[in-house]
This record gives C-alpha cells, sequence and structure tokens, in this order.
C-alpha cells in the first residue's frame, strides 16, 4: 500500500509539473498576442527543426556511454585492487559527469558551426 501511495506521489508531481509548465508558457504567449508581438518571438533559440533533438541524443548517448565506462572502470578496480564495493559508484559518476561535460563542449561546436 505504501508503494502505491508512493507512486501515486510521484508521478502526481511530474504531472503537476509538466501542468504548470505549459499552462504557463500558454498564458504568456496568449498575452504576447494580445499586445501585439509578432509570432516570430516564439522561435527565438532555435537553430533548426531538430536541434534540440540532435543535443539531446547526443547527451543521452554519451552519458550512457560514460555510465557503461564507469562500470567497467569500477569492475576493475574492485577485481583487481580489491577495493570496496563504492567505488562502483564513484567510478559511474565520475565517468558520468565527465560524458556529460563532453557533450556540453560538443554541443557548444555544434552551436557555432550553425
Amino acid at each position: 500500500m505504501e508503494e502505491v501511495a508512493v507512486l501515486a506521489v510521484i508521478f502526481g508531481t511530474f504531472f503537476g509539473i509538466f501542468y504548470l509548465f505549459f499552462s504557463t508558457r500558454n498564458k504568456e504567449r496568449l498575452a504576447l498576442i494580445e499586445k501585439g508581438a509578432d509570432a516570430k518571438i516564439f522561435a527565438l533559440g532555435k537553430k533548426g527543426p531538430n536541434s534540440f533533438a540532435k543535443v539531446f541524443i547526443l547527451n543521452v548517448a554519451l552519458l550512457l556511454i560514460g555510465i557503461g565506462i564507469g562500470i567497467a572502470v569500477g569492475s576493475i578496480l574492485y577485481n583487481s585492487f580489491g577495493l570496496q564495493e563504492e567505488v562502483f559508484a564513484a567510478s559511474v559518476l565520475i565517468s558520468a559527469g565527465a560524458s556529460l561535460l563532453v557533450g556540453f563542449n560538443m554541443t557548444k561546436k555544434m552551436d557555432k558551426e550553425s
């Protein structure tokens, strides 16, 4: 029973965040349209039709690669040097962070090129 309550709270929180985001965005856009603002302002910051998808896929791919490398490095350290099991978490977090940093730099390069 407690698990159901926790899941309900988690899903309720996600629903609330998305609802507030989209309803607020809609109200802001309607207010700008009422004031006579041009519709081009809603497309500002978009480099292309699929730039968000490219950045998202790049970052997710690099994150998963980083997690895999972290697990492999943690396994090597655990088996070879007899370190404690906490080495897995540390190596995964370090390599995942490094991969996200690489993804950020690659995204900046992509923005400069386009």
